[in-house]
């Protein structure tokens, strides 16, 4: 049997005569040759011959024992035992350890010792060196007890790979020998290639040379220096950025569900519906409560298309026949369920202009709490509806300042962006602090510039930063600078923004609140909320008024 690369050619390694086998059939090989006879490595002209080599000479690295290299380790002492054992670094400095490599060990012991599942834990460094006493892994099934190298010829012995994998046997030729071949059960990482004789050891997976300071796992910073994250975590909270000025940080919106108390209905029939409708409102008397059950369980996507259904099916007009049989503000709340989120709203708008007075409250209302998309809706309902847009309905029946908001707001144009600069925010605030309190007079297009075409993230920004720059809350500044239409309007948008609920559950409190019931302002925000934040406003109620809801409407219904 022979291995490749030997026996070495003239000038190879070792050079002297009695080389590897010495000759064929001669293995274990005479005095002088490889491996070396008891009691007698390394001799003269042995392997290796100078001092300094590989193994040292007693007093080097790793130490030797009397008589031989290496002696058998002591029984449960694999890896660097007791006194005597090989290796016995308890005297060396850290040499380094690749936190990267634990993975690879504790696969391979896991191969090793048939589906042991190896606790990180126990490969923990012992002070003085690596491996600990006791400590890593076992011989696998191809190694001798003594941990040197696999029998020749056994299985599982590795092929050479490439340049560098173990002495060479011939210049530029590889061996998969010792001490750089890989371990016969890959991928346990072995000794990294032995330095050249006379040169420091370095550490593990490319540690650092013996003495040389210690960098921190996984590219930390040197021993002293603070310690960023571990080893170049990512940040807890991923979706919030660490604030080093310029834009702040803005959490993403919280998904919390639905928030509104009507929901599709599942498994409804049009025509079923619409049958029920029509025997509510057939014969002497209403059934009333039919119409309750049925609306009410039913979402405005669901509702709206009964309209249709039921000219289909009666050839007559839903609308008429509900006119025809309801009255009061029953009727009115039946006919707000039956218009679409922008129909209704285009329709109180109108009602709030046309006629003698102008509600200016409704228009408030609306304008300031809905979104982009849902005004420009509206402004082409209107124009449908009504024949002319809203713009040109809103300057014919205010004036003032009081019309700029609302045309600003008609717009449907607010910068909708959730990212907020903070820089930004603080000059905003300046400018509002400049164009009110900080001023003789107020400068109310400033104001308007500010609170209609900004986000409304940013603008809660403003708010803070103007509360902490004058001490006083953005809305005390409005009532002290404003008055009338303007400031009931700056106000509602300013609420809206800040939390659009309690703006709401307080427009619902004012209206039951008094000798009389805005029916219309209950009815229309009751319609127009109870598929959006409903169930939030509700909450919102309880906490500002101690009572719900439900209560303070069944009190103002009952006087109807």
């Amino acid at each position: 049997m022979s291995y490749p690369g030997f026996p070495p050619q003239t000038g190879g390694y070792p050079p002297q005569a009695g080389g590897y086998p010495p000759q064929a059939g001669g293995y274990p090989p005479q005095a002088g040759g490889y491996p070396p006879q008891p009691g007698a490595f390394p001799q003269a002209g042995g392997y290796p011959s100078q001092p300094g080599g590989y193994p040292s000479q007693p007093g080097g690295y790793p130490p030797q024992q009397a008589g031989g290299y290496p002696a058998m380790p002591p029984a449960g002492s694999w890896g660097g035992g007791g006194p005597g054992g090989y290796p016995s670094m308890g005297n060396l400095p850290n040499p380094g350890f690749n936190a990267g490599a634990i993975a690879g060990m504790a696969n391979q012991i896991s191969n090793s010792m048939g589906g042991f599942t190896p606790n990180p834990s126990m490969f923990n460094q012992a002070p003085g060196g690596y491996p600990q006493p006791g400590g890593y892994g076992a011989p696998s099934p191809n190694q001798q007890q003594s941990g040197l190298y696999p029998q020749p010829g056994g299985p599982g012995m590795p092929q050479p790979q490439g340049p560098g994998m173990g002495y060479p046997g011939q210049p530029g030729q590889p061996i998969s020998g010792y001490p750089q071949a890989p371990s016969p059960n890959p991928p346990m990482p072995g000794y990294g290639g032995g330095p050249a004789p006379g040169q420091p050891m370095p550490g593990y997976g490319g540690g650092p040379a013996p003495g040389q300071p210690m960098p921190g796992y996984g590219g930390g910073p040197a021993p002293g220096q603070p310690m960023p994250g571990y080893p170049q975590a990512p940040s807890p909270n991923p979706s919030m950025p660490a604030y080093g000025g310029g834009a702040m940080p803005v959490a993403p919106a919280i998904n919390r569900g639905f928030r509104g108390t009507i929901q599709d209905f599942p498994g409804a029939d049009p025509l079923k519906d619409v049958d029920v409708l029509r025997k509510a409102m057939k014969g002497f008397g209403t059934d009333e409560q039919a119409i309750i059950d049925l609306l009410g369980s039913r979402s405005v996507k669901q509702r709206v298309p009964l309209l249709r259904t039921f000219k289909t099916a009666y050839g007559k007009d839903l609308i008429k026949d509900l006119k025809s049989e309801l009255s009061g503000n029953f009727e009115k709340l039946v006919l707000a369920m039956m218009k679409s989120p922008a129909q209704l709203d285009a329709y109180e708008l109108h009602s709030a202009i046309k006629g003698a007075g102008t509600d200016e409250a409704c228009l408030i209302e609306i304008l300031s709490s809905r979104s982009n998309a849902e005004i420009r809706e509206i402004n082409q309902v209107f124009k449908t509806e009504y024949k002319k847009t809203l713009e040109d309905a809103i300057s014919g029946d205010t004036s003032g300042h009081f019309r700029r908001l609302l045309i600003s707001l008609a717009q449907g144009n607010r910068d909708e962006r959730e990212a907020v600069d903070v820089s930004l925010a603080k000059q905003d605030a300046q400018a509002l602090y400049a164009a009110g309190e900080n001023k003789l007079g107020t400068d109310e297009s400033k104001f308007n510039a500010i609170l209609c075409a900004r986000s409304k993230s940013h603008l809660r920004a403003v708010f803070n930063e103007y509360q902490q720059m004058c001490g006083r809350d953005i809305e005390k500044s409005i009532c002290r600078e404003m008055s009338g239409d303007l400031e009931s309007g700056m106000l509602a948008v300013v609420k809206c923004i800040k939390n659009t609920p309690v703006y709401f559950a307080e427009r619902l409190n004012k209206s039951m609140k008094g000798a009389g019931t805005k029916d219309s302002t209950l009815i229309r925000i009751m319609v127009t909320r109870s598929e959006v934040d409903m169930l939030d406003i509700r909450q919102a109620y309880v906490q500002a008024y101690r009572k719900s809801l439900y209560t303070d409407i069944s009190v103002s219904a009952s006087h109807e």
